[in-house]
């Protein structure tokens, strides 16, 4: 790929690399010493940041969005997109107001506060693995090793590094600052491609009559459950850390609000070019070895020197607005949550040193995880159908006093669902009453998993309404 770019294109690409990391480290030499500086930027953040911040950390699949909308075409939009707009929606109408007026920190926190100090540290565990962003690290060594040839391993240790080590430094400030450029470059880069398609090639016409009809319908040839199970792990946006984090964040409760709301509908319209960028892949690449970079692909196609650099900055800052702020909050609930609430009586000023030692574990896992599977929709899937069913019920009933479950049953809910749904993701490579190759009763993990949540759930309010009528 290295000799289909121009000089310009690679000056472009190494400039935004310098440019990045010079803004991360800016912004660390004006940190405070506050606390809330380091972990949520002192609970100012404005609207426009809040949005640039949440829709370029929520959106860094994007090889991936381009593999799936290159094989299925438009049911992309209703496998990755619409499931989670009604979730956004759902958090910002019940959840984004209460979550910024607690004033709290993280998820753990507000375990902490309705269950107790071990359930925090159960919910802070499932927290960590869902932030670990070795998805969005194993895409950046897929896009760095189609750039520059080297092997995976080394992009992964190469990619990992640029992500993140200006978070060690400067915090949440550094991940908002960082963040406000790349949302500017990733709606950038797919707003000038899709232009150069449509000239050079035709509009609607030339899609409808070069791609297989299954690109226009809206399962795009995959079965119910398949499409189904999406709308179940999209439900994880409801205990999505990085929206908690952005709400506590906020400088208060209508621009936590109104932040997701906006951020929905720049999500809306980004999905539609990278949709319609797919469909051009497909018709004009018919036949790639590999669709993950059916982007790139596109782009070298027909992309001239300079736009080609440029659009190649956009893929690399929608990964990394990804990676860099899924590791910060690796690394906060390592830190803070885990490690300095299981180290009582520690001042505030070792959090800090906590959550960059959590930084740095984080960065180990990740690549370690992206290495072992080496695949972005099986991490994507086994982490959502672990983590979701964990927390979905006892997290989203916290919020209610008389919908909240007692600590015991919290506890148990969590602990008993990621063992059902790991479980279920174990039987798909073992040979349990002969479901190898597929998982157990040819169900999705997440469906026995939330299964049990809700049995547990309503066990616990039955338990709750008979102590009442006894009057103990």
């Amino acid at each position: 790929m290295l000799e289909k770019l121009s000089k310009a294109d690679i000056i472009i690409i190494l400039g935004y690399f310098i440019f990045i990391i010079g803004i991360g480290f800016r912004i660390a030499r004006d940190r405070g010493k506050d606390i809330s500086q380091f972990l949520l930027a002192g609970r100012q953040l404005t609207l426009p940041s809040f949005i640039a911040t949440l829709v370029s950390t929520w959106y860094g699949g994007i090889l991936g969005v381009g593999e799936f909308s290159y094989r299925y075409g438009i049911s992309n939009w209703l496998v990755f997109g619409v499931p989670y707009y009604i979730a956004a929606a759902l958090f910002a109408l019940f959840l984004a107001k209460k979550a910024r007026r607690l004033e709290l920190y993280t998820i753990p926190d507000q375990l902490a506060r309705c269950y107790g100090k071990t359930a925090s540290i159960v919910g802070a565990g499932f927290v960590f693995v869902m932030t670990v962003p070795a998805a969005y690290v194993l895409m950046l060594a897929i896009l760095l090793q189609f750039l520059f040839g080297w092997s995976l391993m080394v992009g992964l240790i190469i990619g990992t590094l640029f992500s993140t080590c200006y978070v060690l430094a400067g915090g949440f400030r550094s991940v908002v600052r960082t963040d406000v450029l790349q949302f500017s470059l990733m709606f950038g880069s797919f707003m000038m491609i899709l232009p150069f398609a449509v000239y050079q090639y035709g509009g609607w016409e030339y899609l409808s009559t070069h791609l297989p009809a299954t690109h226009f319908i809206w399962h795009g040839g995959n079965g119910a459950q398949y499409i189904f199970v999406w709308y179940f792990i999209a439900l994880a946006t409801l205990v999505e850390p990085s929206f908690y984090q952005r709400c506590f964040a906020a400088k208060d409760e209508q621009t936590a609000r109104r932040g997701i709301l906006y951020s929905i509908l720049f999500w809306i319209f980004f999905d539609f070019m990278t949709t319609f960028t797919g469909l051009y892949a497909r018709a004009i690449l018919t036949s790639l070895a590999d669709p993950v970079t059916a982007y790139l692909d596109l782009g070298v196609k027909v992309l001239p020197p300079v736009a080609l650099g440029l659009f190649i900055t956009g893929l690399l800052s929608t990964i990394m607005s990804t990676i860099d702020s899924y590791s910060f909050l690796a690394a906060m609930t390592f830190g803070r949550d885990l490690i300095w609430r299981l180290k009582e009586n520690q001042s505030e000023e070792t959090i800090q040193k906590y959550t960059r030692w959590g930084l740095l574990l984080n960065g180990v896992l990740a690549i370690g995880i992206a290495f072992l599977l080496q695949s972005v929709i099986r991490i994507w899937k086994d982490v959502g159908s672990v983590g979701t069913p964990a927390l979905l019920i006892p997290l989203a009933s916290s919020f209610s006093s008389r919908f909240r479950m007692t600590k015991f049953y919290a506890i148990l809910s969590m602990l008993g669902s990621a063992s059902i749904s790991g479980l279920w993701i174990a039987s798909r490579n073992a040979h349990w009453f002969g479901s190898a190759g597929k998982y157990l009763l040819g169900l999705e993990p997440i469906y026995p998993g939330l299964a049990f949540s809700i049995l547990i759930y309503l066990m616990n309010q039955i338990h709750l309404r008979l102590k009442i009528q006894s009057g103990s």
